[in-house]
């Protein structure tokens, strides 16, 4: 199609649309011809002039020959996919960045604007991503005065190269709240900034996978690490990968020194659901681990590993239907079913296609193909496993045997079946292979993750939790990493020596408990509706309407329990300080806590409230540790005596995300009140923090979060300079113990009050 144009006459408009142009570019005029040729095929004459009218603006803006290049070459194709009344629109953002200190980013923009429509598709999305644009250009860029934009965009250049892909990911909207968070939180920090657009920083890939769709590995980390450590007893780290940043080759589940790796996000499948698949692939990366050992892979031809890796993976999910049946279905419907007939091994390479149908074979009995080695195969591996787990050596012999029998010329071909051939729970087997180094050392492929064993250390995977910045007003989303640890134990006898140290004051403790004891039901008389009946009143009743009196309807009672619905959590701030020495006493500020923390809790023991006993401390917000002394549902006893004869102090003191984490315990428990009492001697702070009012502002936010959830925060401070910044975060719910000697007895006594 040439709009009607014979040969002569697009040479003519040929000429006069160069005669418009009005350049001198010599890298332009050597292709002005072929692509104004390529646009007089698609654009209509009126386009044709709006095309190279943008063009002479655009030659003339002072950048050089690249934006002018770049524009001839793409908007034909632009126009195409949007039409003509998208050029406005484009080229008013073209004009705003060369007004702007931003002129360089003109030529990334263009590049970038091609994939970025075809991922839009309409002119509507497009002008509403130029919005975009242009509010980050804006809001990115620095001035001197404060009055004009004076210093570039550190950003614009990183964006429009990530652009295309973020928008594989993410809505135009999830793109636009992405942005807005960057623009945000990183306004004063333009290097921070740059990594966040550039896709450098943890903090970026949160908040994309906080836009995306499907269920995150984020939203059930969680989950899958209590599945692996309950089926597998393994604790190695959950690393998620994203799939939409590499378009080459999609990356596929492994797992290495640094743990599982995993898809940052799962869509349902083939009706499973997400979780599942997750579980599936976890399963299947665990069997591995127990199960597989190591070759050398030097001697093995890529056609032999391929093989190989085949006949071992069908190997361990053998062995995970055998101790899970109940994978069976999850496994079966995302394992593909090749028809047989769909590769043709004279035109194409089907060793794929020919290995995949084995794998169904192996692990489907309802499954039978035709392929006489296909079923011989499949009776010779489930003989090689039918007494126990066979081993990986076994396996590698009947998969060499399987090349040997089934291999064709056509493998070779470069053509290669891909269709129905991806196993997508399945790893990509690096952890299977060692080479042999040229000098004779031998070493692997990657380090295989093997989990630490310190002894005494229990964990459960990572509860993550954002964390409130009050300069952007807003979340910063999973921020903090908190594990949940199984306290550390020592001499029971310690507590022991403590409370008959304290005898006295502990006797005299207890007197004052028992005076908060419950007084079980009493019986409330009088009652029109009630749950037994009144004898008295109801003879009493029955006698008056004998001598036709009217008589009283109040001829039943109910019981009112006088108990107490409450359930207490003290928190204890565990941080490095607590190792002082309190002047005069000999004695540190965690020995002087640990009494503390011994008498309140032999008396609550008493007086029978629920009572949780924890501990916190933080290296910077990738690990806070919560340390469970004492849980709601255990008795006072040398377990938990143990426990907090074992307290330590160290590291600093992270208190939002210890908060909210507590709140998570206190929610759970079904009573009318709810009381966390925080014990701390010092103002929130951590190593990776520099501003000491960012985690003020956090633990403020993380309190009214408490009392939103209807639980009654309350901080015992020890720290005599507290006043300063204890009633920012708890307002008037505090008391400041000046002389921490008296600790013991001021802790009780906090608790009788507020508990009364």
């Amino acid at each position: 199609m040439n709009n009607g144009f014979s040969e002569a006459a697009q040479e003519v408009v040929r000429a006069q649309a160069w005669e418009r142009l009005d350049t001198s570019f010599a890298e332009v005029r050597a292709v002005f011809d072929d692509l104004f040729n390529a646009a007089l095929r698609i654009l209509s004459p009126a386009d044709i002039d709006a095309y190279i009218e943008a063009a002479r603006q655009i030659a003339k803006l002072g950048r050089g020959s690249e934006p002018l290049l770049l524009f001839l070459e793409a908007w034909p194709e632009l126009a195409g996919l949007l039409g003509g009344h998208a050029l406005a629109p484009v080229l008013e953002t073209i004009q705003r960045m060369q007004k702007s200190p931003n002129g360089r980013a003109i030529a990334p923009f263009l590049q970038s604007l091609i994939p970025v429509a075809r991922r839009l598709e309409s002119t509507e999305l497009v002008r509403d991503y130029l919005e975009v644009v242009l509010d980050l250009m804006v809001q990115t860029s620095g001035t001197i005065h404060g009055r004009q934009a004076t210093i570039p965009s550190p950003v614009m250049a990183e964006f429009f190269v990530q652009a295309p892909l973020l928008l594989d990911q993410v809505s135009l909207t999830g793109l636009a709240r992405w942005v807005d968070h960057g623009i945000r939180h990183y306004a004063n920090n333009p290097d921070r900034q740059k990594d966040y657009f550039g896709l450098h920083s943890a903090d970026s890939h949160a908040v994309l996978r906080r836009e995306r769709h499907g269920t995150l590995l984020a939203d059930v980390e969680r989950q899958l690490g209590l599945y692996l450590l309950g089926l597998w007893e393994d604790v190695a780290p959950l690393v998620p990968y994203s799939s939409g940043f590499h378009q080459l080759r999609q990356p596929i589940p492994y797992y290495d020194s640094q743990g599982f790796h995993l898809p940052d996000a799962y869509d349902d499948a083939r009706g499973v659901a997400a979780i599942d698949r997750y579980r599936l692939a976890l399963a299947h990366m665990a069997g591995h681990r127990r199960w597989s050992q190591p070759s050398i892979a030097d001697n093995w031809s890529p056609f032999h590993r391929l093989t190989v890796e085949c006949f071992e993976d069908c190997r361990i999910d053998t062995l995970l239907l055998r101790r899970y049946p109940g994978l069976r279905p999850i496994l079966l419907a995302l394992h593909p079913q090749p028809d047989e007939d769909d590769c043709n091994d004279a035109t194409t390479s089907c060793l794929r296609h020919r290995l995949v149908m084995l794998s169904r074979a192996l692990l489907d009995p309802a499954c039978s193909y035709r392929h006489p080695v296909i079923r011989e195969f499949t009776v010779r591996f489930q003989a090689l496993l039918r007494t126990g787990p066979s081993n990986s050596s076994e396996i590698a012999a009947l998969a060499l045997d399987f090349v040997t029998r089934t291999r064709l010329p056509s493998d070779q071909f470069a053509r290669v079946h891909f269709a129905d051939t991806i196993v997508d729970y399945r790893d990509d087997n690096r952890h299977f292979w060692r080479f042999i180094e040229p000098e004779g050392g031998e070493t692997s492929t990657s380090d295989t993750f093997r989990p630490s064993s310190s002894p005494g250390e229990q964990r459960l995977p990572p509860r993550h939790y954002p964390e409130w910045d009050e300069h952007s007003r807003s979340y910063r989303p999973d921020w903090v990493s908190v594990y949940d640890y199984l306290h550390p134990t020592g001499d029971a006898a310690l507590i022991d020596g403590l409370l008959q140290k304290h005898r006295l004051l502990s006797n005299r403790l207890r007197r004052l408990f028992d005076l908060l004891k419950p007084q079980e039901r009493e019986r409330i008389r009088r009652q029109e509706d009630g749950s037994e009946l009144d004898l008295d009143m109801a003879l009493r009743a029955l006698i008056d309407y004998q001598m036709g009196m009217v008589p009283d309807p109040r001829i039943s009672l109910s019981h009112h329990s006088n108990g107490r619905d409450l359930a207490v959590l003290l928190l204890l701030d565990l941080s490095q300080s607590l190792n002082e020495t309190v002047a005069g006493t000999g004695q540190t500020v965690l020995q002087l806590s640990q009494e503390a923390v011994s008498m309140l809790a032999w008396a609550v023991d008493g007086l029978g409230d629920p009572f949780a006993i924890a501990g916190f401390h933080s290296n910077t917000r990738h690990d806070l540790r919560f340390l469970h002394i004492k849980g709601f549902s255990e008795a006072w006893d040398d377990t938990v005596k143990a426990r907090l004869a074992g307290m330590q102090a160290r590291w600093s003191t992270r208190m939002g995300a210890a908060l909210r984490h507590a709140t998570h315990f206190l929610e759970a428990r079904k009573t009318s009140k709810k009381l966390l009492l925080i014990l701390t001697d010092g103002m929130p702070s951590d190593v990776d923090v520099a501003d000491p009012q960012h985690l003020i502002a956090d633990a403020r936010q993380a309190v009214r979060e408490l009392e939103q959830e209807g639980i009654y925060p309350y901080c015992i401070s020890l720290d005599p300079q507290a006043d300063s910044y204890v009633a920012q975060i708890f307002g008037r719910r505090f008391s400041v113990v000046d002389r921490i000697e008296h600790l013991p007895e001021k802790l009780s006594e906090i608790f009788i009050g507020l508990t009364r």
